[in-house]
């Protein structure tokens, strides 16, 4: 709306503040998958190194992974998920193991 006032045109603005809604992202976890072939000891140094999990942790999970057939490692976004299954299966290649990580997304 313009109004006169004093031979000057003044403007009526209203201002609207609007706040981002942000949501949280979508969560995924990683998995070992178990295999006939490759060492538990192996899978303890994969869970150390690359999930920053302690002996016992890394010992409990194998077990999972043994007797279940699959082991969770841990829980994260998208692209951090995708970086850990990346390393985990470039480093099983290197050493000549045909250990599986996979990831899925978190219900």
């Amino acid at each position: 709306m313009t109004k006169k006032d004093d031979d000057i045109d003044v403007i009526d603005r209203v201002t609207t503040k609007t706040t981002p809604k942000t949501q949280k992202p979508s969560m995924y976890r990683v998995l070992l998958l178990n295999d006939d072939y490759t060492p538990m000891d192996f899978v303890v140094v994969v869970l150390m190194k690359f999930f920053n999990k302690s002996i016992e942790e890394a010992e409990k999970i194998t077990l999972n992974v043994h007797k279940k057939g699959v082991g969770e490692c841990g829980v994260y976004t998208y692209e951090v998920a995708e970086t850990k299954v990346m390393l985990v299966t470039d480093f099983a290649k290197q050493n000549q193991q045909p250990l599986k990580c996979i990831m899925e997304k978190n219900e």
